[in-house]
């Protein structure tokens, strides 16, 4: 050809190979003014956002990151003699309302020398402390969808046992409590400093 200087290496390029370019040019176009349009015709380079876009996504992380961090706290819950009134008071109500519901007619007998039990029970901080934890693996241990079918097998054995074998021993919270008498006095030891007392101000 007279138009290519003269050495001019000889290319083999096939024509198909430009009108591909040239439909990639129009889609990178195109898919250009879809962003221009969607963006509210912010200038600035395809693939950056805009500071008010970094902003809101960052308050919508943080907020994610918040609500995760309340479920995680609702799910699982602080030992109950660690929480303050109202809430307290509040676990203490559905603690009783499970412990007379389902524990007391499914599981304890007639109280015995051998087998205590106090009809006042949550006055025993120690007695609230272990039925807690026993209603607590109850909730998650009978779901099987989160433990299978082992889940009420594994908390009779790791849970419900060693709890009622500790609260109704003769040495436990109910050791003075006899058939219709109730006594706390003799477990209940003089005020120490301690994790389980607040100093007051």
């Amino acid at each position: 050809m007279a138009d290519e200087p003269e050495g001019a290496p000889e290319l083999s390029v096939p024509v198909g190979m430009f009108e591909d370019i040239e439909d990639l040019k129009a889609q990178v176009a195109s898919l250009t003014d879809l962003v221009k349009k969607l963006t509210g015709g912010a200038e600035g380079e395809p693939g950056e956002a805009s500071a008010d876009e970094e902003e809101s996504a960052g308050g919508e992380a943080a907020a994610e990151e918040e609500s995760d961090g309340e479920e995680e706290e609702w799910q699982y819950p602080p030992f109950i003699l660690l929480l303050d009134p109202p809430e307290y008071d509040d676990e203490l109500r559905a603690l009783i309302e499970w412990v007379e519901g389902v524990l007391v007619p499914g599981y304890l007998g007639e109280p015995s020398a051998d087998a205590r039990w106090c009809h006042l029970w949550w006055e025993h901080p120690v007695a609230i402390a272990r039925l807690h934890a026993v209603w607590l693996a109850w909730q998650e241990l009978t779901d099987p969808a989160s433990c299978g079918y082992t889940g009420p097998s594994v908390w009779h054995r790791d849970h419900l046992d060693p709890a009622l074998r500790e609260l109704r021993a003769s040495t436990g919270p109910f050791g003075g409590c006899t058939k219709g008498e109730h006594q706390i006095e003799h477990r209940m030891p003089g005020l120490v400093p301690s994790a389980w007392t607040h100093a007051e101000d």
